[in-house]
């Protein structure tokens, strides 16, 4: 029998609580929901510290060094005020990475408690990989150990700081606790009768039974001329701006603490759907990342020039302040001499992308909610009359019954067998949502196993946690645990989840998670997991391992031979792994569609390389000529998916006037001849992590004309695109980086490199160019799908490296081929010159 809520709610408030919850205008984003800096007490703590202070906690020293067996470094850190020492632990992994280790010391006392090391998120293989440190030179309070041929650490020891520099030069590339801001909360065992540990925010109290735990510390890049990376957070800028120093207004740090946050703002340093802990500095002179693996709330600022009161300023550093309210230090330096070798190293610790069937970089259509079966061959077949592709369509939580997942609301979906067959005869797919949270009714069975074996999480009593999500009174897998994860997984067999199809593939949402009537909009930080691990120690990796298990699941449905497509809305280090993401709920707005470009940028960057943004804008109905625009854009994000709110108006390609649905069938049908092109593409980041959309500099690190330019991108290394991002815009100026001439898509019309050029907006094109000397397979015979363009002849278009002055207009070298059966392979050349 189900036991009862642990907080009944009378129907009336249950139903109130939905309405709000499913209304736009009482869902969008408030400030005074969330909180800031100077109401989350370890940010405003560390935030007030003032650089080189001597307050006790802050001056740790470290002890002699010693090499281990495994070939690591090791050394206490001290201080008489502290309860216990701190371990640091130094290792070296190939090419130029290094890592640092730095927790309690537990081996003179078994502690109540011991700080959470987030598993699985790392390569299994990492310590295998682990190179053998020498022994360290000391002298004058000073350890030198080389970390490679020309890098090396040094350890000063009183206080203590780190610096990796080269080991030519002696040029600093990273320093760590340069500036005396290192502080590691030690972990007690009982509160001391004058200390209040509890925290209040808005209706809720955090008891925090644990006390005070976080962790601040200060980190320097240098020869960087910005950073980049901490994703999410939405912005028009790609570079991060400064938070903290002179000049700067919005003084709030950039927020990681994964949040359901609907109807984002464009330009806010606030935390997301998603957290990745990862920052890139990049200069001329030099490339740069650090990673700190914590699954815990974090702040970080960048710090303007000038920030600790300093008048001489030191060219090329831009120095960080790092702070987490639990975890422990498990943080790498990677460095190299261009930025693709830092994303090279940091996908070697988290791993490569998962590589994804063609169909998934295809078009999706979506909606909240395509109403019924009915619904469902209307649209279909809309595309197919307006001689429109599309691979998948999607269904959101209105085809369950009753908002509980893996299930079917039998009036509105009674063949979903022979519905997905139907769609499947056309070469495409479909999509069905599968959310965290597990209805609480004593007849679902998905609900009655999970409680009969113990496997939601906790709350700070030891009850199943009951929170309201859509279904009402919802409970969630303990996804740390992998014996629920395992669990979990087995429910996406077609034993298990009745009604699904070999072409049915999962979306996960609200996986943050999401608890409407939870602090900000989610779980209790006081809530328990597997292994006596609190909430806010795991929190930001919660919708990983729930993504982890959904593919999981899909994998094993498949027996291993089918690659699971799994889109996340919560993500983390490590996601890649596992699937697609999404920008999450953004607006129909103008200012939406420019900042979803360096927000995919940035996911790309920090090892996301399938990602996109809602095109159209998910809340709101947009004017015509931004839904235009938005597809034009939308055709080279990696992730290619039109979707909107339930109230907003239906808005299939077709629904606005013959000469927009010709404009956008012609931007669908850009990414359709495209595919080869983006599919050898998510190939190379499968391999080597190198994102699909790419910020200019990425491909041109010299030039620093594209050190900040997050209106433009390029698709791979040979196609730039330039999106067109304002109502009635006449003109736009485009700058073509390199040295080789560029060339438009649309007519191969030629322009020079280095140079900005003032083009005329045309109303059905963005500017797009491929770059001389390069190859772009594409494929130009439209199908209903990209299934059935699987036996198509390719294309390579080949665009020279310049342009002779004798051929006046462009020069363009066409390679045909043909494939027939995939095996013998016909080749034809011809130069056409016009």
């Amino acid at each position: 029998m189900d036991p009862p809520p642990r907080r009944p709610a009378a129907p009336l408030l249950l139903l109130l609580l939905l309405l709000a919850a499913s209304s736009p205008a009482a869902r969008a984003w408030k400030k005074d929901e969330f909180r800031n800096c100077n109401q989350t007490p370890f940010c405003k703590r560390a935030r007030t510290r003032a650089p080189h202070s001597l307050d006790a906690p802050l001056s740790l020293a470290a002890g002699s060094l010693s090499v281990s067996p495994d070939g690591s470094i090791s050394a206490e850190l001290s201080h008489p005020s502290r309860p216990r020492p701190l371990v640091l632990r130094l290792s070296a992994l190939p090419p130029h990475a290094l890592r640092l280790q730095i927790d309690e010391d537990y081996s003179a006392a078994t502690p109540l408690h011991r700080r959470f090391h987030v598993p699985d998120v790392l390569l299994p293989d990492l310590e295998a990989r682990t190179l053998h440190l020498p022994e360290p030179k000391t002298a004058a309070g000073v350890s030198t150990v080389a970390l490679s041929s020309d890098l090396d650490v040094v350890v000063k020891h009183d206080p203590f700081e780190l610096t990796v520099r080269r080991a030519g030069s002696g040029d600093p590339v990273f320093s760590f606790n340069s500036h005396g801001l290192f502080d590691f909360e030690p972990l007690r065992e009982s509160k001391p009768e004058d200390e209040t540990w509890e925290e209040h925010f808005r209706s809720h109290t955090d008891k925090r039974p644990r006390g005070p735990q976080s962790i601040t510390f200060d980190v320097s890049f240098y020869g960087a001329d910005f950073v980049y990376g901490l994703p999410e957070h939405g912005s028009t800028s790609l570079a991060l701006r400064p938070t903290r120093g002179p000049g700067v207004e919005e003084s709030e740090p950039y927020r990681l603490f994964n949040l359901d946050v609907f109807e984002y703002l464009h330009e806010s340093p606030f935390g997301l759907y998603g957290s990745i802990p990862f920052m890139i500095g990049h200069g001329a002179r030099a490339s740069s990342g650090f990673f700190w693996l914590n699954a815990a709330e974090m702040q970080i600022d960048v710090l303007a020039p000038g920030w600790d009161g300093a008048t001489t300023l030191e060219n090329g550093r831009i120095d960080t302040l790092w702070m987490a309210e639990a975890g422990v230090i498990d943080a790498f330096f990677f460095v190299g001499s261009e930025p693709k070798d830092v994303v090279k190293q940091y996908v070697s610790v988290t791993g490569a992308p998962a590589m994804p069937q063609q169909f998934a970089t295809a078009y999706h259509q979506c909606r909240w909610n395509y109403r019924d079966e009915a619904d469902v061959d209307g649209v279909d077949a809309g595309f197919d009359e307006h001689d429109i592709p599309y691979d998948v369509l999607w269904l959101d939580i209105e085809h369950t019954d009753g908002k509980r997942y893996f299930t079917w609301d039998h009036s509105a979906f009674p063949n979903p067998e022979e519905m997905q067959r139907k769609i499947a005869n056309k070469g495409r797919k479909m999509v069905t949502i599968v959310d965290p949270h597990i209805k609480r009714d004593g007849s679902f069975h998905l609900h009655q196993e999970a409680t009969e074996k113990g496997y939601y999480v906790k709350d700070a009593n030891g009850n199943d946690y009951d929170g309201w999500c859509w279904p009402g009174s919802s409970s969630y897998p303990d996804m740390l645990n992998p014996e629920i994860r395992e669990w979990w997984a087995d429910k996406f067999s077609y034993e298990s989840y009745k009604g699904s199809t070999p072409t049915l593939y999962i979306w996960n949402d609200m996986n943050e998670p999401s608890v409407f009537n939870g602090p900000e909009v989610t779980m209790p930080r006081d809530a328990l997991h597997y292994g006596d691990v609190e909430h806010r120690e795991l929190h930001n990796a919660y919708g990983y391992y729930f993504h982890m298990a959904t593919a999981d699941g899909l994998l094993k449905r498949g027996e291993g031979k089918d690659r699971p497509f799994v889109l996340s809305r919560a993500f983390f280090a490590g996601t890649q792994r596992y699937g697609a993401v999404w920008t999450g709920d953004n607006s129909a707005d103008w200012d939406h569609l420019k900042s979803s470009i360096p927000m995919v940028l940035t996911l790309g960057l920090t090892g996301l390389p399938f990602s996109g943004a809602d095109v159209g804008g998910f809340f709101g109905n947009p004017e015509p000529d931004l839904l235009v625009r938005w597809y034009q854009v939308g055709a080279f994000y990696p992730f290619f998916r039109g979707h909107a709110h339930h109230d907003t108006k239906r808005r299939e390609p077709w629904l606005f006037g013959e000469r927009r649905t010709a404009i956008i069938r012609e931007a669908i049908h850009v990414r359709y001849s495209l595919l080869p092109y983006f599919y050898t593409l998510f190939r190379e980041a499968s391999v080597t992590g190198i994102p699909v959309m790419r910020p200019l500099w990425l491909e041109f690190p010299y030039d620093k004309e594209t050190y900040n330019n997050g209106e433009a991108f390029m698709v791979g290394s040979s196609l730039l695109a330039q999106g067109i991002y304002e109502e009635g815009q006449k003109s736009v100026s485009v700058y073509l980086p390199g040295k080789e001439s560029w060339y438009e898509l649309r007519n191969g019309s030629p322009y020079k490199g280095s140079v900005s050029h003032k083009l005329q907006v045309l109303e059905d094109s963005i500017p797009s160019f491929q770059r001389g000397g390069t190859i772009v397979p594409r494929k130009d015979r439209f199908r209903r799908s990209s299934t059935q363009m699987v036996n198509d002849p390719y294309t390579l278009v080949y665009m020279l490296s310049y342009v002779k002055k004798h051929l006046i207009n462009s020069t363009r070298l066409l390679l045909f081929y043909f494939v027939y059966n995939r095996v013998s392979i016909d080749l034809f050349i011809s130069l056409t010159c016009k």
